[in-house]
Protein backbone atom coordinates (compact mmCIF):
# COMPACT_ATOMS: atom_id res chain seq x y z
CA UNK A 1 0.00 0.00 0.00
CA UNK A 2 1.48 3.64 -1.29
CA UNK A 3 2.00 5.89 1.86
CA UNK A 4 -1.02 8.25 0.37
CA UNK A 5 -3.51 5.65 0.51
CA UNK A 6 -2.43 5.01 4.30
CA UNK A 7 -2.56 8.39 4.67
CA UNK A 8 -5.82 8.91 3.54
CA UNK A 9 -7.31 5.85 5.65
CA UNK A 10 -5.69 7.10 8.87
CA UNK A 11 -7.75 10.18 8.50
CA UNK A 12 -10.51 8.35 7.61
CA UNK A 13 -10.03 6.52 10.95
CA UNK A 14 -9.20 9.39 12.71
CA UNK A 15 -12.49 11.37 11.62
CA UNK A 16 -14.57 8.62 12.48
CA UNK A 17 -13.40 8.34 15.92
CA UNK A 18 -11.32 11.43 16.66
CA UNK A 19 -8.81 9.58 18.06
CA UNK A 20 -6.99 5.65 17.14
CA UNK A 21 -4.21 3.86 18.50
CA UNK A 22 -1.18 2.74 16.81
CA UNK A 23 -2.57 -1.11 17.78
CA UNK A 24 -5.72 -0.05 16.05
CA UNK A 25 -4.51 1.46 13.02
CA UNK A 26 -2.01 -1.59 12.77
CA UNK A 27 -4.82 -3.49 12.22
CA UNK A 28 -7.23 -1.44 10.23
CA UNK A 29 -4.39 -1.30 7.61
CA UNK A 30 -2.91 -4.41 8.25
CA UNK A 31 0.45 -2.64 8.48
CA UNK A 32 3.48 -2.72 10.70
CA UNK A 33 3.73 -0.74 13.44
CA UNK A 34 7.19 0.77 12.54
CA UNK A 35 5.39 1.55 9.00
CA UNK A 36 1.92 3.65 11.13
CA UNK A 37 4.78 5.67 13.88
CA UNK A 38 6.47 7.06 10.50
CA UNK A 39 3.21 7.29 9.07
CA UNK A 40 1.59 9.58 12.19
CA UNK A 41 5.21 11.54 12.38
CA UNK A 42 4.25 12.58 8.71
CA UNK A 43 1.22 14.10 9.37
CA UNK A 44 1.54 15.73 12.13
CA UNK A 45 4.71 17.55 10.35
CA UNK A 46 1.89 18.46 7.61
CA UNK A 47 -0.46 19.46 10.35
CA UNK A 48 -2.83 17.07 9.56
CA UNK A 49 -3.05 15.40 13.23
CA UNK A 50 -1.37 15.75 16.48
CA UNK A 51 0.41 12.48 17.93
CA UNK A 52 0.52 11.76 21.25
CA UNK A 53 1.66 8.76 23.17
CA UNK A 54 0.35 5.61 21.46
CA UNK A 55 -1.90 7.05 18.65
CA UNK A 56 -2.96 10.37 17.69
CA UNK A 57 -6.04 12.81 17.70
CA UNK A 58 -7.53 15.08 15.43
CA UNK A 59 -6.13 18.89 15.97
CA UNK A 60 -8.99 20.81 17.75
CA UNK A 61 -8.39 23.45 20.21
CA UNK A 62 -11.65 22.59 21.98
CA UNK A 63 -10.18 19.57 23.44
CA UNK A 64 -6.85 19.12 25.87
CA UNK A 65 -3.42 17.30 24.53
CA UNK A 66 -1.58 18.22 27.25
CA UNK A 67 -1.61 16.25 30.88
CA UNK A 68 -0.15 17.56 34.28
CA UNK A 69 2.03 15.11 36.24
CA UNK A 70 0.51 12.32 39.27
CA UNK A 71 2.30 14.57 41.13
CA UNK A 72 0.69 17.31 40.31
CA UNK A 73 -2.72 16.01 40.33
CA UNK A 74 -1.91 15.18 44.08
CA UNK A 75 -1.86 18.50 45.09
CA UNK A 76 -5.44 19.58 43.51
CA UNK A 77 -8.87 19.54 44.81
CA UNK A 78 -7.46 17.34 47.53
CA UNK A 79 -10.57 17.66 50.27
CA UNK A 80 -12.82 16.82 47.23
CA UNK A 81 -10.91 14.01 46.52
CA UNK A 82 -10.68 12.61 49.75
CA UNK A 83 -14.63 12.80 50.09
CA UNK A 84 -14.99 10.82 47.49
CA UNK A 85 -13.07 8.19 47.73
CA UNK A 86 -14.41 7.52 51.49
CA UNK A 87 -17.66 7.28 49.65
CA UNK A 88 -16.29 5.05 46.97
CA UNK A 89 -14.39 3.33 49.74
CA UNK A 90 -18.00 2.10 51.22
CA UNK A 91 -18.87 0.51 48.34
CA UNK A 92 -16.62 -2.22 48.44
CA UNK A 93 -17.26 -5.98 49.73
CA UNK A 94 -14.96 -8.37 50.95
CA UNK A 95 -16.11 -10.84 48.09
CA UNK A 96 -15.73 -8.20 45.68
CA UNK A 97 -13.08 -8.31 42.65
CA UNK A 98 -11.85 -4.87 41.99
CA UNK A 99 -10.00 -3.25 39.33
CA UNK A 100 -8.98 0.43 40.55
CA UNK A 101 -7.61 2.47 37.49
CA UNK A 102 -4.70 4.79 37.97
CA UNK A 103 -5.01 8.39 38.72
CA UNK A 104 -4.81 10.66 41.67
CA UNK A 105 -9.03 10.37 42.82
CA UNK A 106 -8.56 6.30 42.77
CA UNK A 107 -4.87 6.40 45.07
CA UNK A 108 -7.07 8.39 47.53
CA UNK A 109 -9.74 5.75 47.03
CA UNK A 110 -6.80 3.42 47.74
CA UNK A 111 -5.59 5.33 51.32
CA UNK A 112 -9.20 5.45 52.38
CA UNK A 113 -9.70 1.66 52.16
CA UNK A 114 -10.70 -0.08 55.52
CA UNK A 115 -12.79 -2.76 57.10
CA UNK A 116 -14.13 -5.21 54.69
CA UNK A 117 -12.66 -3.58 51.70
CA UNK A 118 -9.12 -4.65 52.70
CA UNK A 119 -10.24 -8.38 52.40
CA UNK A 120 -11.27 -7.76 48.59
CA UNK A 121 -9.12 -8.66 45.48
CA UNK A 122 -7.71 -5.83 43.23
CA UNK A 123 -6.32 -5.70 40.17
CA UNK A 124 -4.77 -2.28 39.03
CA UNK A 125 -3.04 -0.80 36.49
CA UNK A 126 -1.23 1.94 38.96
CA UNK A 127 2.41 1.73 40.19
CA UNK A 128 1.71 4.12 43.60
CA UNK A 129 -2.03 2.40 43.96
CA UNK A 130 -0.67 -1.50 43.99
CA UNK A 131 2.43 -0.35 46.45
CA UNK A 132 -0.09 0.84 48.57
CA UNK A 133 -2.92 -1.73 48.55
CA UNK A 134 0.14 -3.81 48.90
CA UNK A 135 1.34 -2.06 51.90
CA UNK A 136 -2.47 -2.57 53.55
CA UNK A 137 -2.10 -6.17 53.03
CA UNK A 138 -4.59 -6.67 50.29
CA UNK A 139 -4.39 -9.20 47.67
CA UNK A 140 -3.25 -7.45 44.58
CA UNK A 141 -2.44 -8.38 41.05
CA UNK A 142 -0.86 -5.57 38.45
CA UNK A 143 -1.23 -6.32 34.29
CA UNK A 144 1.70 -6.43 32.04
CA UNK A 145 2.28 -3.34 29.55
CA UNK A 146 4.36 -0.35 29.55
CA UNK A 147 4.77 2.11 32.20
CA UNK A 148 3.35 5.82 31.56
CA UNK A 149 5.77 8.02 33.31
CA UNK A 150 2.95 10.89 33.49
CA UNK A 151 0.56 9.45 35.25
CA UNK A 152 2.11 6.67 36.33
CA UNK A 153 -0.10 4.01 34.75
CA UNK A 154 0.38 0.55 33.02
CA UNK A 155 -0.63 0.54 29.50
CA UNK A 156 -0.42 -1.03 25.90
CA UNK A 157 -1.61 -3.77 24.13
CA UNK A 158 -0.22 -6.16 26.51
CA UNK A 159 -2.80 -4.85 29.38
CA UNK A 160 -5.57 -4.45 27.80
CA UNK A 161 -5.25 -8.39 26.72
CA UNK A 162 -4.39 -9.12 30.64
CA UNK A 163 -7.79 -7.09 31.58
CA UNK A 164 -9.76 -9.16 29.32
CA UNK A 165 -9.46 -12.35 31.06
CA UNK A 166 -10.90 -10.81 34.22
CA UNK A 167 -14.25 -10.48 35.44
CA UNK A 168 -14.68 -7.42 38.13
CA UNK A 169 -17.64 -7.10 40.28
CA UNK A 170 -16.83 -3.04 40.85
CA UNK A 171 -14.61 -0.68 38.64
CA UNK A 172 -13.27 2.55 40.03
CA UNK A 173 -12.21 4.78 37.31
CA UNK A 174 -10.03 8.22 36.86
CA UNK A 175 -11.00 10.49 34.11
CA UNK A 176 -9.27 13.88 33.15
CA UNK A 177 -12.45 14.89 31.88
CA UNK A 178 -16.14 14.12 31.79
CA UNK A 179 -18.88 16.74 29.21
CA UNK A 180 -22.44 14.73 29.16
CA UNK A 181 -21.99 14.70 25.01
CA UNK A 182 -18.23 13.39 25.22
CA UNK A 183 -18.28 10.93 27.96
CA UNK A 184 -15.16 10.38 30.34
CA UNK A 185 -12.14 11.38 28.98
CA UNK A 186 -8.38 11.40 29.48
CA UNK A 187 -5.67 12.78 26.87
CA UNK A 188 -3.92 9.63 26.04
CA UNK A 189 -4.92 6.73 23.62
CA UNK A 190 -3.39 3.81 25.78
CA UNK A 191 -4.86 4.94 28.55
CA UNK A 192 -8.54 5.59 27.27
CA UNK A 193 -7.91 1.68 25.70
CA UNK A 194 -7.33 0.55 29.15
CA UNK A 195 -10.12 2.44 30.47
CA UNK A 196 -12.75 1.05 28.41
CA UNK A 197 -11.14 -2.29 28.43
CA UNK A 198 -11.81 -2.16 32.36
CA UNK A 199 -15.33 -1.21 32.17
CA UNK A 200 -16.16 -3.52 29.78
CA UNK A 201 -15.12 -6.45 31.89
CA UNK A 202 -17.00 -4.93 35.38
CA UNK A 203 -20.41 -5.50 36.92
CA UNK A 204 -20.18 -2.31 38.38
CA UNK A 205 -18.42 0.71 36.70
CA UNK A 206 -17.76 4.39 39.06
CA UNK A 207 -15.93 7.25 37.78
CA UNK A 208 -14.16 9.01 40.35
CA UNK A 209 -14.45 12.92 39.39
CA UNK A 210 -14.26 16.08 40.66
CA UNK A 211 -15.47 19.74 39.72
CA UNK A 212 -11.99 20.60 37.68
CA UNK A 213 -12.34 17.07 35.99
CA UNK A 214 -15.92 18.24 35.06
CA UNK A 215 -14.48 21.10 33.44
CA UNK A 216 -12.03 20.34 30.94
CA UNK A 217 -12.22 17.70 28.20
CA UNK A 218 -9.25 16.15 26.99
CA UNK A 219 -8.98 14.77 23.43
CA UNK A 220 -9.97 10.91 23.68
CA UNK A 221 -12.81 9.03 25.01
CA UNK A 222 -12.44 6.03 27.33
CA UNK A 223 -16.48 5.47 27.39
CA UNK A 224 -19.91 7.20 27.34
CA UNK A 225 -21.50 9.31 30.04
CA UNK A 226 -24.23 7.15 32.68
CA UNK A 227 -25.39 9.14 35.54
CA UNK A 228 -24.87 5.64 37.32
CA UNK A 229 -21.28 5.64 36.36
CA UNK A 230 -20.02 8.99 38.20
CA UNK A 231 -19.12 9.12 42.02
CA UNK A 232 -19.70 13.16 42.26
CA UNK A 233 -20.33 14.23 45.91
CA UNK A 234 -20.34 18.10 46.52
CA UNK A 235 -21.47 19.18 42.85
CA UNK A 236 -23.35 22.22 42.84
CA UNK A 237 -24.54 21.39 39.19
CA UNK A 238 -27.82 20.30 38.51
CA UNK A 239 -26.92 18.41 35.03
CA UNK A 240 -24.87 15.83 37.28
Amino acid sequence: MLAEERFSLIMEQLDRKRTVTVQELCEALNTSESTIRRDLTELDRLGKLNKVHGGATLPDSRFLADEPTMEAKESQAVEQKRSIAQAAAKLINADDFVFIDAGSTTLELVRALAGDALKASYVTNGVAHARALARKGCRVYLPGGLLRPQTEAIVGAPTVTSLQRYNFTKAFMGANGVALDAGFTTPDPEEAAVKAAAVHRAREAWFLVDDATRQSLPTCRAVPFSPTAASTPNTNNSRW
